[in-house]
């Protein structure tokens, strides 16, 4: 069963693309809003159910974005057969990547990332000053660290249907 991981940073696009192949019946995940990723204390492991929103300054610093392999193992099991799209953008992804057979990465600059942050309406993240300059830290990076693992690559500025169609592409036309 092919697992297929999709990430990028916050405002690339994972959730719209989700929820496009969604509507179309395709087995679609995002980790986000479906209870495998929460906010983890990295001093105490605890994990945080009321995180601020907006977060004050120095939270990221303390805490993490994570996702649950025991959660994504469970897709895995339950999904034999069928080829799923996990959509999410984790700090402990290197934890799951062996279960995926794909990683595809959405990648946009920072024009892009700061106007689509800007005008998000599914939720907050990426509005306040610290969370900006976060994404736009990580955004500096994706491409390059993606490419160095093996994934493959799709610009997410192009217009949805077309990142829509490179990602459910992206086995078939991956050169090996």
């Amino acid at each position: 069963m092919p697992l297929v991981w999709v990430t990028g940073v916050s405002g690339a696009g994972k959730s719209t693309v989700c929820d496009l192949l969604k509507e179309r019946g395709e087995a679609a995940v995002d980790t986000d809003w479906e209870g495998y990723n929460r906010w983890i204390d990295r001093v105490s492991g605890e994990v945080v159910v009321d995180p601020p929103d907006p977060v004050p300054a120095g939270w990221l610093d303390r805490y993490g974005w994570l996702i649950s392999r025991d959660r994504v193992v469970e897709l895995a099991d339950r999904s034999r057969g069928r080829e799923v799209y996990l959509f999410g953008g984790v700090e402990n992804e290197a934890e799951v990547r062996d279960l995926f057979d794909l990683v595809v990465c959405l990648v946009i600059d920072d024009a892009t990332l700061r106007e689509r942050l800007a005008g998000r309406t599914t939720n907050s993240f990426g509005k306040h000053p610290e969370e900006l300059a976060a994404s736009l830290w990580h955004n500096e990076r994706m491409e390059a660290r993606y490419r160095a693992l093996g994934a493959v690559i799709v610009d997410g500025t192009l217009p949805v249907e077309e990142v829509v169609e490179a990602v459910t592409t992206a086995r078939r036309t991956r050169r090996l």
